[in-house]
């Protein structure tokens, strides 16, 4: 086995009970897969097994993906990619209906899971997202206002993904073992969104803003934003004693609606 890298996230899940509960959140057969990071592959064999159409799996370690080139030399269904996930314009898969896996490493989830929530055409290619984050980075997306991990995060992700399950994984469930415990994360894309906001940036942004002071009030974020903002706030019904945690999703998507018409 090779000298497994800390900066990619190289702790690969070993325990069958845990990837056979994974495995069972969607039926396979038939369907097109999308694997992030398939590493040594132990996912990936099982995934085949179930009778898939077809596998897209993509890696950014070159000697993983010599590994599994020579394990998957004669199988059609499977194309595998030697790239970071990062550089990947998730734009351009053809694939339809997919179903997307991911083990994430730490310091690049959050990144990623934002490049599948910003894709230009919506509903996206996928029908589904099932991806494991570290247990800090899954409250962060689970939280709700009033929160203490409430944030950016959890407002970006709510706008476009509806999050249908979630389950804790032990850290010796890993090998090797992580400093931390993990969180199974399951999205489907949502089709009606109540709100339209044409640019996921617009959101980012005012979101950057009202969370770089989150203990102090909403009104000195809202005055950089809007020069007119005490009308915006009575015009949104906007509690300018309010911190960045006490607003609701929708409060945030009213705000950017109202920006992006401004």
């Amino acid at each position: 086995m090779f000298k497994l890298k800390k900066s990619l996230g190289q702790n690969f899940l070993t325990d069958k009970n845990i990837i056979n509960k994974i495995l069972s959140i969607e039926t396979l057969k038939n369907q097109n897969i999308l694997e992030i990071g398939p590493g040594s592959g132990n996912l990936t064999k099982l995934i085949i097994q179930k009778g898939i159409k077809k596998i897209l799996a993509i890696e950014k370690d070159e000697r993983f993906y010599e590994l599994l080139k020579k394990e998957f030399a004669d199988n059609k269904k499977i194309h595998l990619d030697n790239m970071d996930i990062l550089k990947k314009d998730l734009n351009k898969i053809d694939l339809k209906n997919v179903i997307v896996f991911g083990n994430l490493p730490y310091n690049i989830s959050t990144q990623i899971l934002v490049n599948f929530i910003n894709l230009k055409k919506w509903p996206p290619f996928y029908k589904k997202i099932i991806f494991m984050f570290q247990k800090e980075v899954a409250d962060r997306i689970l939280a709700k206002s009033k929160d203490k991990q409430y944030g950016r995060l959890a407002i970006l992700v709510n706008y476009r993904l509806e999050i249908i399950e979630s389950f804790n994984i032990s850290k010796n469930c890993f090998f090797p073992t992580p400093a931390v415990d993990s969180k199974i994360i399951v999205f489907t894309p949502k089709i009606n969104i109540k709100y339209t906001i044409r640019s996921i940036k617009n959101l980012e942004y005012l979101t950057n803003i009202f969370f770089s002071g989150k203990r102090k009030m909403i009104n000195k974020p809202l005055k950089k934003i809007f020069k007119n903002y005490l009308t915006v706030a009575k015009k949104l019904k906007i509690d300018l004693s309010m911190r960045p945690s006490d607003l609701s999703f929708d409060e945030y998507y009213r705000l950017a609606e109202y920006f992006e018409s401004n």
